[in-house]
């Protein structure tokens, strides 16, 4: 199997495929939450409880993936879905890529300092960094606009206010519990940065197919 057909619409588009990432997304989305339980038991136990919604950030992120990959193998034919779905679509890539990259990215910076890491933190590094990568191939194929693109953005950045505004970021390895405020400046850029990185893809990608 050529690396060209592991990229290509034939294989990235087969209903076979599609329903494969879909379950998979989907499996690991429950997982997610499961792995949430203890933080979204302690949130609701001493936070306000519409905080709850910004606590399991990498399963929120999956879900949308999960739903856009829906969407893929079921277009929507009314206007009104048509429209939830450029939404979707925007939160979907935006996410995936920006918690896809803080993961793995705070797992490192832990053992930079110390820590270690075991199997199951190559596991999350591994499999968040799935999250990114099919993001990034699955834009150009999703429909997607800048409005949703936009809307994703700034839900991100509201999810990171929450997050270090009221202490419900996911939680860190213990070496970087000093380093709050680093963490809380990486993450907002890795969210403006994450927004320029999938904006740009879709720009190039739908510029080559009108080339095209």
């Amino acid at each position: 199997m050529s690396i060209t057909f592991l990229w290509s619409r034939e294989l990235l588009l087969n209903r076979y495929f599609l329903w494969l990432l879909f379950w998979c997304n989907l499996l690991g989305t429950v997982g997610g939450y499961v792995w949430y339980d203890d933080q979204l038991a302690y949130t609701w136990e001493r936070y306000p409880h519409w905080l709850i919604v910004f606590v399991p950030d990498s399963p929120t992120a999956s879900l949308f993936f999960t739903i856009a990959l829906l969407f893929l193998l079921f277009p929507p034919a009314s206007k009104g879905w048509t429209v939830l779905r450029y939404f979707v679509e925007g939160l979907a890539v935006v996410t995936s890529v920006k918690y896809g990259i803080w993961a793995s990215a705070i797992i490192f910076a832990g053992a930079s300092q110390g820590g270690t890491i075991g199997p199951l933190d190559w596991m999350l590094v591994a499999s968040h960094t799935i999250m990114a990568v099919e993001a990034l191939v699955y834009i150009r194929f999703f429909a997607v606009r800048s409005a949703g693109l936009t809307f994703a953005l700034l839900w991100t950045l509201l999810n990171d206010l929450m997050d270090y505004t009221y202490g419900v970021n996911p939680w860190l390895p213990r070496e970087l519990f000093d380093d709050v405020p680093a963490v809380r400046n990486f993450t907002v850029a890795l969210t403006l940065a994450s927004a320029a990185a999938c904006w740009l893809v879709m720009a190039l990608s739908r510029r080559r197919t009108a080339g095209n």
